[in-house]
């Protein structure tokens, strides 16, 4: 375990707790003062009517009001600034829990287990206690699909450098990940259809009949008011005009109120949600990158034509808050006679979406590729043992790997192995006693060789791979809904894996113990076919099984099967396992001591 980031974790959860402190002391201060400031509001009432004064009423209403608003300013920042050390705290805390527990805030990708796929229902990579969990760090829904893409499918050599170099630089940059991460904390327990529904609204246009002269009168109109306003105190009838335009201005508030609705319904609501955004995207922009990937990635939302997505987003977010003021009824209808203040901003709108709604989705596309390396990173940073493995070239298949382990076992528990496979084409047949290791040691090259192609690190002293297609056979179930028994099931993957093997040229299977729905005989007989014909297709993989007698094969297939096995030492009646994968053939089996142990199986004296 590593002491030194633990003590980093430990560092930062101190430093937020006395943040939160300070900042709780200001914030309830302010509040107090907020009293104080409406205290004196009324005082100045008092006096303003005791000694008739107009006079001293403005001048302090003027002062005390721009007091007031200065004073709920401060306090909103000191309170945004408590929620962001909370979140801080919660991000640091949640890195010290995984590295220990294997907990996580973040969701687990339950969402995205798919036991038809190819791999990640055998491999355990989405859903409770899965690698998914273990890595996830993406509060928005964007964030996780974009992790998930990365596991359930390999990328290609040149994208798996690029991001490889992306976290190794992210690595060293733990202060702003963890920074980032707080800054998103809010998403994750965000709608997962908001951000998609205001890419809907963005794209989709208002039609606001008469825009073009509304767009003129707001400006137009609400000048007149005010100059007929003035003028009432000094020419007769002018405040007729005033209330003409007033009651205009209610008119027109009225009849558009229809649009200024559909307006309100998916963007009123998120406003502080896009002025957080806002944040995220300014970090972004103000880091240096060095990488070539994470360089990419911030030049998409950095300035262009003097705007950069961080400031256009703030402008979204306060035209819609500014917008969101009409929802204070008495406030709203003095905004409304005066200002016109609905139209004003359901057009300010309008022109924003159709100037700024093309490069939203991929600015928050961005954000959903770094919450990704986000994930990657933090294996990175909280097992700084794991090794960065290398790509292979070559017309054949390679992996190999040095003191490989699985990264979803406890690393005091954990037991590591070596295996070779160099640029060349080979079926290795793993023979072995019941729990001495063969369905571990298939998922531990199957789980790190999804990390390798996702871009991380992998649980191994050294890994050098190809870019491959997993495709495991492992734990096949039967199906009540589709009125599927578990032979069937295996045979409908057995033909998914030969079609598979016979369609694709960089299959790579991981099959544990075939055909465990029929008879021991038709069992190997089935199995041996099924070897032998993916010997025929040039298939490349693992084999796992009790079967001793298809180790066979590796004498009438001697360039092609090489046999393994796990075996268990037996003292005094105790059974010993290492989890040690040996060369060659297994010769100790122990099915008949488990049965005696629990009485049903008995040694003949």
């Amino acid at each position: 375990m590593n002491q030194t980031i633990i003590a980093q974790y430990e560092h930062h959860i101190n430093l937020s707790d006395a943040q939160i402190k300070r900042f709780s002391k200001k914030a309830n201060l302010f509040s107090i003062l907020r009293l104080v400031a409406f205290g004196c509001f009324l005082t100045v009432i008092y006096w303003s009517v005791k000694l008739d004064s107009f006079v001293l009423f403005a001048l302090g209403a003027i002062v005390i009001g721009a007091t007031f608003r200065w004073l709920i300013a401060r306090q909103s920042w000191f309170d945004k600034q408590k929620k962001y050390y909370e979140d801080f705290k919660a991000v640091n805390q949640n890195e010290l829990d995984s590295i220990k527990q294997f907990s996580n805030i973040y969701p687990n990708g339950e969402v995205f287990v798919n036991e038809k796929h190819y791999y990640t229902s055998d491999l355990d990579i989405f859903g409770n206690a899965s690698l998914f969990q273990l890595i996830n760090r993406a509060a928005t829904a964007n964030g996780r699909q974009k992790l998930a893409d990365w596991l359930n499918a390999p990328a290609s050599k040149q994208v798996v450098l690029r991001r490889q170099e992306a976290v190794i630089e992210l690595k060293d940059k733990n202060s702003w990940k963890l920074d980032m991460q707080a800054r998103l904390l809010f998403a994750n327990k965000q709608h997962v259809n908001e951000l998609s529904q205001l890419f809907k609204y963005l794209h989709k246009p208002l039609h606001l009949p008469g825009e073009a002269w509304l767009s003129k009168y707001v400006i137009v109109g609400p000048a007149l008011f005010i100059a007929a306003f003035i003028a009432s105190f000094y020419l007769p009838y002018a405040n007729i005009v005033a209330i003409s335009i007033a009651i205009l201005n209610f008119i027109i508030t009225g009849v558009t109120a229809k649009h200024t609705n559909q307006t309100d319904l998916i963007a009123g609501k998120i406003g502080n949600t896009l002025k957080s955004y806002a944040d995220v995207f300014n970090s972004i922009e103000k880091e240096q990158w060095h990488a070539e990937y994470n360089s990419a990635l911030a030049n998409k939302v950095k300035a262009t034509n003097g705007n950069s997505t961080s400031s256009i987003i703030k402008q979204l977010s306060n035209l819609i808050n500014n917008l969101n003021a009409r929802l204070n009824m008495v406030v709203g209808f003095f905004l409304n006679i005066v200002l016109v203040w609905n139209v004003r901003y359901v057009i300010a709108i309008e022109k924003w979406k159709r100037a700024n709604h093309e490069n939203i989705e991929v600015a928050f596309d961005v954000v959903a590729d770094y919450e990704a390396l986000l994930g990657l990173a933090s294996l990175h940073i909280n097992n700084p043992d794991w090794a960065m493995p290398q790509i292979a070239d070559g017309e054949g298949f390679t992996l190999t790997a040095r003191t490989i382990a699985h990264p979803l076992i406890n690393e005091r528990l954990r037991v590591a192995n070596s295996y070779e496979l160099n640029n060349t084409r080979k079926i290795d047949i793993i023979t072995g006693s019941n729990m001495a290791g063969k369905s571990t040691f298939l998922r531990t090259l199957g789980i790190n060789t999804v990390l390798a192609l996702a871009g991380a690190p992998v649980c191994a002293q050294s890994m050098q791979v190809s870019v491959v297609q997993l495709f495991s056979y492992m734990r096949i179930k039967d199906s009540l809904n589709e009125s599927t028994s578990t032979f069937k099931a295996e045979l409908d993957r057995l033909q998914m894996l030969l079609k598979a093997v016979a369609e694709q040229p960089n299959i790579f299977f991981l099959v544990d113990e075939m055909l465990r729905g029929t008879n021991s005989v038709d069992k190997y007989l089935g199995s041996k076919a099924v070897i032998e014909r993916l010997i025929s297709q040039q298939g490349v993989g693992l084999v796992a099984t009790h079967d001793l007698q298809l180790a066979e094969l590796e004498k009438q297939y001697t360039d092609y099967v090489r046999n393994f096995y796990f075996d268990i030492q037996v003292v005094n009646g105790e059974m010993l396992f290492d989890y040690k994968m040996k060369p060659g053939e297994c010769k100790t089996f122990n099915a008949s001591l488990l049965l005696e142990q629990i009485g049903i199986f008995s040694k003949p004296v």
